[in-house]
């Protein structure tokens, strides 16, 4: 298959309405992280009197999407894809209600239990763009996850835009709103989902030796694969938990954190729309690279001042270094596995990643409040470094020894 033909959308009339439907579920479900991460930080501070907690509630909702990562999994396998995602928009809509009641109410512990459910429906947000890539050649997957993703460009505007029009909606319980908001995006993702048309879980369930998982989790391909993810999407989280206090803490408004927060979103997803071709062109193992360069990139810039246009200008790169390096990741992850195999190597990898997510999102509050936001963005670049040599040596390995194609 040609570079130009793998970058097609698939053909069959189901998997094109599928990849519409989950880029539209995505572009709503997506839009629940900008909301909690922009806001989490901010009404801990207000609800608890203790600062190093204060990010804590953005904490949870990622153990809770990292520890959702493999019961979801089980789920889908179970009831099939449809109904445990319409599973998640409805846990999505329970969260966001129960965030608002702990705002209106003044209860850090309400508010955390409300960001914490929400990891569920962001743990089956995060599995769309596997369920889109399963139904696809192997050469198709990068572009396929890369559409997917848009539907993150949409949230990224629909998420910063709810905080601001809904943040004041009642003036005695400040972003009580916003979180009411979340939960009605949820419910409008929920009939888009029921309109997909998903095999029945013992249709999808595949013939084959699967090998077991452990052999799978200590191959080269899958370890740097993983490394990669983590990293990249555990710098960002680490970085935008801490951006939004950082700014306010530097005398900049909390609207224009969220626009930070915005830009940054927008950043994040705005290049899928080349990033798979780029893929097809340069290789998985080469973007991965890029994006981490880039979110060295953004820390170097992070550190050259506090001014407005730092802040933002170090969340745009960051935004697309999080782009090339967790889509390449995710390419990378997919061909490590065969058909028997991929719900439980997406499962382990999810939760990996998301794993590391939660520890960041909370180490990064109390760094913050101890050290600074310097170091924060000082401690990222050895580890940037670290996975470029794991990525160089992969690509190496690879040279010499091609990995066989990966059974669709």
């Amino acid at each position: 298959m040609t570079q130009a033909a793998s970058l097609l959308l698939p053909t069959p009339p189901d998997a094109r309405r599928n990849v519409a439907l989950l880029m539209a579920a995505q572009s709503l479900g997506g839009a629940a992280p900008p909301i909690i991460i922009s806001l989490g930080g901010i009404v801990g501070q207000m609800l608890t009197s203790t600062p190093s907690l204060a990010t804590l509630p953005v904490s949870l909702y990622n153990l809770g999407l990292a520890l959702s990562t493999i019961p979801a999994a089980l789920l889908m396998r179970r009831l099939g894809r449809r109904a445990a995602y319409a599973l998640g928009a409805l846990l999505g809509v329970l969260s966001g209600l129960i965030a608002t009641f702990g705002v209106l109410q003044g209860s850090f512990e309400t508010f955390c239990v409300g960001t914490a459910m929400a990891g569920f429906y962001g743990a089956c947000v995060q599995s769309y763009r596997f369920a889109a890539s399963d139904a696809v050649p192997p050469p198709q997957r990068a572009a396929v996850i890369s559409r997917i993703m848009i539907g993150g460009l949409i949230a990224a505007v629909i998420g910063p835009q709810v905080v601001i029009w809904t943040r004041d909606a009642w003036p005695m319980a400040p972003f009580a709103g916003s979180f009411l908001g979340q939960a009605g995006l949820a419910l409008l993702a929920l009939p888009l989902l029921l309109m997909l048309r998903m095999p029945p879980p013992q249709a999808a369930a595949v013939e084959g030796t699967a090998r077991p998982l452990a052999e799978i989790a200590r191959s080269p391909g899958f370890v740097v694969a993983v490394t990669a993810g983590i990293v990249s999407y555990g710098l960002m989280a680490f970085i935008m938990t801490a951006a939004p206090m950082a700014m306010v803490g530097c005398g900049h408004t909390v609207g224009e954190a969220a626009f930070g927060i915005q830009w940054h979103v927008l950043a994040m997803f705005a290049p899928s729309f080349f990033t798979g071709r780029l893929i097809a062109r340069f290789g998985k193992i080469a973007i991965t690279a890029v994006g981490l360069v880039l979110i060295a990139a953004s820390g170097l810039l992070a550190l050259a001042g506090l001014e407005l246009l730092h802040f933002w200008g170090s969340l745009v790169l960051l935004g697309v270094g999080w782009n090339f390096g967790f889509i390449g990741a995710t390419a990378m992850v997919t061909d490590c596995y065969t058909a028997p195999e991929r719900a439980k190597v997406q499962a382990l990898n999810d939760f990996l990643v998301f794993g590391t997510v939660a520890v960041a999102s909370f180490g990064s509050g109390r760094l913050l409040n101890t050290s600074g936001w310097e170091t924060i963005n000082s401690l990222m670049l050895p580890l940037i470094a670290g996975v470029l040599v794991m990525l160089a040596w992969l690509a190496w390995r690879n040279r010499r020894q091609p990995t066989p194609a990966t059974a669709p």
